[in-house]
């Protein structure tokens, strides 16, 4: 007997975003907004200084553009939530 092919492996146009992420992402704006929007995450800035960085580093992009060419050497420092002075 024959295995049709069927849609396996269709699912949805490279880009759209799940229908669940999108709308969890609107409630969680939505909820944000209720909140006090910008002036609640300054306070979570103040208050709460370790889960905020850790929303800004998720947020934030992860790319860096730089040109190739240019030899210049480049030195990165990460510095831990613990050597902060918060």
């Amino acid at each position: 007997m024959e295995k049709k092919a069927g849609n396996r492996g269709v699912g949805r146009t490279k880009g759209v975003p799940n229908k669940v992420t999108k709308e969890l992402k609107e409630m969680i704006l939505g909820a944000l907004d209720d909140a006090g929007g910008q002036a609640y995450l300054a306070k979570q800035a103040e208050d709460n200084p370790n889960a905020f960085l850790t929303l800004v580093g998720k947020v934030l992009p992860m790319t860096v553009n730089t040109n190739l060419q240019d030899t210049t050497p480049i030195k990165i420092h990460i510095i831990k939530a613990e050597e902060m002075d918060l």
